[in-house]
């Protein structure tokens, strides 16, 4: 799994990195807001941590801005900031945790344990819609330009993951934490199916998305004219 450090602290990111290294984990490192959002928004990570106080924008924006574009990948805010307010503030913007400097590596490490033991949570009642397609969450509907099928449950949780970040490659460990869980004892093959069943889906409502390998990486939903 890949953890994205946003901190301006050289010091503590290289503290971090090593620690984090040392427990399996796939760490990338940056040290001003407005780098830090560009990866995010590229799907390429499992979990953020993310420092309040940054250069060029602040971690409260990088977090709004997050959310504001569907981007719901998990970030543990860290800060020297410890006040309620500060906490609250945190966590009605779209954080998934806050944990104040200094900290324990160990009580960090638990709350990284805390957040992928979560099942996954994807599903809205809100219809996604891109190119001639729209997709209801609840009642697993595709509807094309012509006809409709209903999908089952892990399909529509993959199609929902992907709609909600069009045009983005996802990596396939991404879309195994966030489809099946982190706990789930999934064969990778499983995932290859579930695509080769979506790829079935779009092209039997005659729908102008496309999903595209991408060789080594993973998988990236487009849009293509006729």
């Amino acid at each position: 799994m890949k953890i994205l450090i946003i901190e301006d602290d050289v010091n503590l990111c290289a503290s971090l990195k090593f620690q984090l290294e040392a427990e399996d984990f796939s760490v990338e490192v940056c040290h001003d807001g407005e780098e830090g959002l560009y990866l995010a928004s590229q799907q390429l990570c499992d979990l953020i941590l993310l420092d309040r106080m940054l250069p060029h924008m602040d971690g409260m924006t990088v977090l709004e801005k997050l959310r504001k574009s569907g981007n719901a990948i998990p970030v543990i805010l860290l800060t020297a900031l410890g006040e309620l307010q500060d906490r609250v503030q945190g966590l009605d913007c779209g954080a998934d945790d806050y944990i104040v400097k200094p900290f324990a590596f160990e009580e960090l490490l638990a709350r990284i344990r805390c957040i992928f033991r979560r099942p996954p949570s994807i599903t809205t009642s809100r219809i996604l819609r891109l190119g001639n397609v729209a997709y209801d969450p609840l009642q697993k509907k595709l509807q094309g330009p012509k006809k409709q099928c209903t999908l089952s449950k892990r399909e529509g949780a993959l199609l929902e993951f992907f709609l909600h970040n069009p045009g983005q490659t996802l990596p396939r460990s991404t879309l195994l934490l966030r489809v099946w869980g982190p706990d789930t004892d999934v064969e990778d093959g499983n995932l290859d199916n579930y695509i080769h069943f979506l790829r079935k889906r779009l092209l039997y409502t005659e729908s102008t998305l496309s999903l595209k390998t991408v060789r080594g990486v993973g998988y990236v939903l487009e849009v293509y004219q006729n």
